[in-house]
């Protein structure tokens, strides 16, 4: 038997014991971030509720059982529930970058950028759920819920993913949330700045309230490399020879910074928040401006 290509079935085996190691430990991180959080900050206003039909959408453990809808249900093999309009836009969604690029990192002792944005949309889900908050993860089958128990089938749909990395680096355009719903954006947001303007816009043009979080690896940030180095893309751009990487590092911090400051002006334009977030830092400093920007406070 050939060892350096073992069979599909292995693989899989192999993956499934990845997950089983991961799933827990990023459950643990999350939660242990959220209630680390939770004790210096306030609760989120509310508003109250309405009466405009939004959506069915299937049962599931947590639900209040006077909120099935019989007639619904008689039509299919499934039990489903109404929802309103408010309940959809009190939902706060959440979207993570889930693009080759993000599976990077500077240093071995740092998480990789797509490890700490599941780690911060899961430990914001744990976040909001404390508090009664209605979460949905974009992408995911998990529909919306205000109930504690969705947080492993979040944890395990995350840890998931990492095996099935080919998105695109920012959400969708068919995305389709309810007015004044909440977003946040968390990725490298190293896309285009006219892209991710058109992304922002058509959510805000359905009056959708959000936060971008950009999460980058320091040496993104300073460039620390000296001498000759060879730069290799992650999303199949090729690779770059640069002599001396010191003579370019002027022009790339500007880059960078204009990039940046591109960002502020599309969430400020936009009447959303910007919150920078590097892997060398601890997460709960961007969980809790975060959570801060949700609570209307900052």
């Amino acid at each position: 038997m050939d060892t350096r290509h073992p069979p599909a079935s292995i693989r899989a085996q192999h993956r499934a014991e990845d997950l089983a190691r991961n799933l827990p430990a990023l459950l643990v991180a999350a939660e242990r971030i959220a209630a680390t959080v939770a004790q210096g900050a306030h609760g989120r206003r509310r508003v109250g509720t309405g009466e405009t039909f939004w959506q069915f959408r299937r049962y599931q453990p947590g639900d209040a059982y006077n909120r099935i809808d019989w007639r619904q249900t008689g039509k299919s093999a499934h039990v489903f529930v109404r929802e309103n309009e408010w309940e959809a836009a009190q939902t706060v969604w959440i979207w993570r970058d889930d693009s080759p690029s993000m599976n990077w990192r500077s240093g071995r002792e740092l998480s990789t950028k797509r490890d700490r944005a599941d780690l911060l949309a899961l430990a914001l889900s744990a976040l909001l759920l404390r508090g009664g908050e209605r979460v949905q993860l974009a992408g995911s089958d998990v529909p919306p819920s205000a109930a504690r128990s969705i947080l492993p089938r979040l944890a395990d749909w995350l840890t998931g993913q990492i095996y099935f990395n080919e998105g695109a680096g920012l959400p969708p355009t068919a995305i389709q949330l309810p007015r004044n719903a909440q977003a946040v954006l968390i990725g490298d947001l190293l896309s285009p700045l006219d892209q991710i303007e058109g992304a922002v816009a058509r959510l805000a043009a359905r009056g959708v309230r959000g936060h971008l979080v950009q999460v980058l690896d320091p040496g993104e940030e300073t460039l620390p490399y000296e001498g000759r180095v060879r730069f290799k893309g992650l999303e199949g751009e090729g690779s770059l020879l640069v002599p001396r990487v010191d003579g370019v590092r002027e022009a790339y911090l500007d880059r960078l910074a204009a990039q940046r400051d591109g960002l502020a002006a599309i969430a400020r334009a936009a009447g959303w928040t910007l919150t920078l977030h590097r892997t060398d830092k601890p997460p709960q400093t961007a969980l809790l401006s975060l959570w801060t920007a949700l609570s209307g406070e900052g």
